[in-house]
């Protein structure tokens, strides 16, 4: 994971006389007034732009009589000779090019979807029926994304289905039964989305759970380690055909700073005994923190893995107030006290929405974001070994619990 942004966008503003324009193909220009010259470069940052992608909702693009493009909003009953879509032009950019920053902080994810249009879009969100994962879904399917948001608990996501449809009647919204507690609901979610969607653009491993009492899951491992890790892992790999089978698609795997404090750090510390640990063994905080690194660490290698998708993985904030510390009062006291200085859950959805849409990040992987701006990772989840010896413990300890499902379906069968 390499690559720093540069500097922000305060140099796109035009000098004085300049005009910005695009041509037929789509290509932006500029005009320098002044001289009568036009030029392919910004005069500022002497980069190149393009517009792509259909109009706004309600604009036509015509030829006048005398061989010029005109642009027609039938909504404000205007026309212009300036494409609509210079507002939302992007750059160029070559791999070894670093992105820069537009967003920071203090950003919203809707700030950061401003003006897209995301139809034609197909997003699968994990968790998404309460806070950062809610705000996510919401945000996307308002720009007109279908969403599918999976989740443990069907109720919760027919109230949260319904919110967002109460702001938007016509945003496309399918909930998929996910428990990620089970491997085996991990691989039925995945052969339901597959029935009935062809593609995936945009998958999000939002859902997560933090200070939890030592507790196993149906399968028999610790939760923390499951949840956060392995059932999403499973989900991303049996979701590969669809994610593969569409151009630009992106894996976005909300991780957190917390991955800094693992105490991982060679491969035989990824051990399923370690990985999922008794309880005289577990430390809540621990496990949450090892898990954050996991992420990061399975992020790197499916990068190197699967070339022609995108891989990101993301910070959303420090202490965001939502459900993450429900299930620990001390938890939930210290976020209700910091809440006042920290992110709002709009702003706390930014950085992910910004990794699965950002047209600035196509054909960029393997990045960490945090305020939507790609930051350098720990030395550990810069290990190569550790990531590729992730990969096969993973996949071990799920072929584990199917063969012990196997196993007791021959006994019941005989």
């Amino acid at each position: 994971m390499v690559g720093l942004l540069n500097d922000s966008d305060s140099d796109d503003e035009l000098p004085p006389g300049w005009e910005e324009r695009a041509s037929v193909d789509g290509n932006v220009y500029y005009v320098n007034h002044f001289t009568k010259c036009t030029q392919w470069t910004h005069p500022q940052t002497g980069r190149k732009k393009i517009v792509k992608g259909e109009l706004p909702t309600g604009w036509e693009k015509r030829v006048s009589d005398d061989g010029k493009i005109l642009f027609v909003d039938h909504v404000n009953r205007t026309t212009t000779y300036t494409d609509p879509r210079l507002a939302f032009a992007h750059e160029y950019r070559e791999a070894s090019q670093p992105v820069r920053q537009r967003y920071d902080g203090s950003s919203t994810a809707l700030a950061v979807l401003y003006g897209r249009d995301l139809r034609n879009k197909v997003a699968l969100i994990t968790g998404a029926n309460t806070g950062i994962g809610f705000e996510t879904a919401r945000s996307l399917a308002i720009h007109g994304c279908t969403v599918v948001l999976a989740c443990r608990n069907q109720e919760k996501a027919k109230a949260a289905v319904k919110r967002i449809q109460q702001e938007k009647d016509n945003a496309i919204c399918h909930i998929l039964q996910l428990d990620l507690n089970s491997l085996q609901s991990v691989k039925e979610a995945a052969t339901k989305f597959k029935l009935k969607f062809r593609t995936l653009d945009i998958l999000i491993l939002n859902a997560g759970v933090f200070a939890l009492p030592y507790t196993l899951t149906q399968d028999g491992y610790e939760m923390t380690f499951q949840v956060n890790h392995l059932s999403q892992f499973y989900l991303t790999l049996l979701l590969e055909h669809p994610l593969r089978s569409c151009h630009n698609s992106r894996v976005v795997i909300l991780s957190s700073e917390s991955h800094r404090f693992s105490l991982i750090q060679s491969v035989e510390d990824l051990h399923p005994m370690t990985l999922s640990p008794p309880a005289y063994k577990y430390w809540s905080m621990g496990a949450y923190n090892d898990s954050k690194l996991l992420n990061v660490l399975f992020a790197q290698e499916l990068s190197k893995r699967w070339p022609s998708v995108s891989i990101f993985c993301c910070h959303p904030g420090n202490l965001v107030s939502s459900d993450l510390a429900r299930h620990s009062w001390m938890y939930r006291l210290l976020f209700a006290i910091v809440r006042p200085f920290t992110k709002s859950l709009q702003q706390a959805a930014s950085t992910s929405v910004f990794c699965a849409t950002a047209p600035e990040l196509e054909g960029a992987t393997g990045l960490y974001f945090n305020n939507c701006y790609a930051c350098n990772v720990s030395n550990t989840a810069l290990d190569p070994q550790l990531s590729s010896r992730l990969w096969e413990v993973s996949q071990e300890m799920i072929l584990a619990v199917i063969q012990k499902e196997k196993l007791w379906h021959d006994i019941a069968l005989t």
